[in-house]
């Protein structure tokens, strides 16, 4: 049990550190815009990177996981309620794939 703690904390160790090393190194530094504007989009694209595999393998079709997909962000950028985009493209793919 005691192993089992050692493990747990040394990786919270390993995990805190990476974090805490750049906070403290650039507390005082001014970044250029650019790279403002780059660090402020990186979670958008690390998500889709991480969902768009799933949506081409969701379904036995290409052609109705792109579908689904394409509704999907159609109504994310027409800013619509997190849960009516997924239920949009639920709704998407089940259509082509009941009537095509």
């Amino acid at each position: 049990m005691i192993s089992l703690l050692l493990l747990v904390l040394a990786m919270a160790f390993v995990t805190y550190i990476p974090r805490l090393v750049p906070l403290l190194w650039l507390r005082n530094v001014k970044l250029p815009p650019l790279l403002k504007r780059f660090l402020l989009f990186t979670p958008y694209a690390v998500l889709a990177s991480l969902i768009f595999p799933g949506i081409l393998s969701a379904t036995n079709s290409l052609t109705s996981a792109l579908a689904g997909g394409a509704v999907a962000v159609a109504l994310a950028l027409l800013r619509a309620n997190l849960m009516l985009v997924v239920i949009g493209g639920i709704i998407g793919v089940y259509l082509l794939e009941t009537f095509l």
